[in-house]
């Protein structure tokens, strides 16, 4: 089985947007259709971002409570990764070395994301970085193990 970190900006349109890829990939991960691979630092950014970025809040109008409790699930439906190595890849954005910090933990087979500053990595170690709808068709293909 895949081992897969979600970043953010997939986990942030997955409670934006029900119907879209990155929302499917999440019900797939519920499923058991592939080890989702999280740490605390991706969580608290998610739930940042879906509380304090007004111009988000104003267009899908949630609650608090529902960013809370969809951060809760999260917690209930990923492997929780703890105690990070501290690394420095992405110089563009500090913040996303959690992310490959996570993954590099993890031994994870993928980062899915749609950050640009990540997947101009295309793949860090053993771990491929790749869009949503390219770890969808992977998924959909049955492949078991990245390609580099």
């Amino acid at each position: 089985m895949h081992k897969v970190v979600l970043d953010s900006t997939v986990l942030v349109s997955a409670f934006l947007a029900k119907t879209g890829v990155s929302a499917e990939l999440l019900h797939k991960a519920k499923d058991g259709g592939f080890d989702m691979c999280l740490a605390e630092e991706i969580l608290e950014e998610v739930q940042r971002a879906l509380l304090q970025y007004q111009k988000i809040r104003k267009r899908y109008h949630y609650t608090d409570q529902a960013v809370i409790q969809y951060v809760q699930n999260l917690r209930v439906v990923a492997r929780l990764i703890t105690e990070l190595p501290s690394i420095e890849v992405v110089n563009s954005d500090p913040n996303d070395n959690m992310v490959v910090a996570c993954a590099l933990k993890a031994q994870a087979d993928f980062i899915v994301t749609r950050d640009n500053d990540l997947l101009s990595l295309e793949n860090y170690e053993d771990t491929k970085v790749v869009t949503p709808e390219k770890f969808m068709g992977i998924l959909r293909s049955g492949m078991h193990k990245p390609s580099f």
